[in-house]
């Protein structure tokens, strides 16, 4: 065969090589920022309803769920209760 002759086979190699080599430096990175990222992640709550109280507890503290004080939802319902008392006494 004519390609058998044809250098590739030595230029093939010397490009995987430092394919090779550079992989194997990523892999090695990538692995240890997987383990230094397994201990940022250690859970301090055993149970999701820990989690979950201690997550409501703190959103309570910050006044994230305080009543509203809009009076829109007071003057919607009012409204709407006028209508329908307004079509029942049309109807009638």
């Amino acid at each position: 065969m004519v390609m058998s002759h044809l250098p590739f086979r030595p230029i093939i190699s010397f490009m995987n090589t430092g394919r090779y080599r550079d992989a194997r430096a990523a892999l090695l990175s990538l692995e240890a920022d997987a383990a230094s990222a397994r201990g940022g992640f250690a859970c301090m709550f055993s149970t999701a309803d820990e989690y979950e109280n201690a997550l409501i507890s703190e959103r309570r503290a910050q006044g994230r769920y305080g009543r509203s004080c809009s009076p829109w939802p007071l003057a919607l319902f009012g409204g709407c209760t006028l209508l329908m008392l307004g079509a029942v006494l049309l109807w009638q």
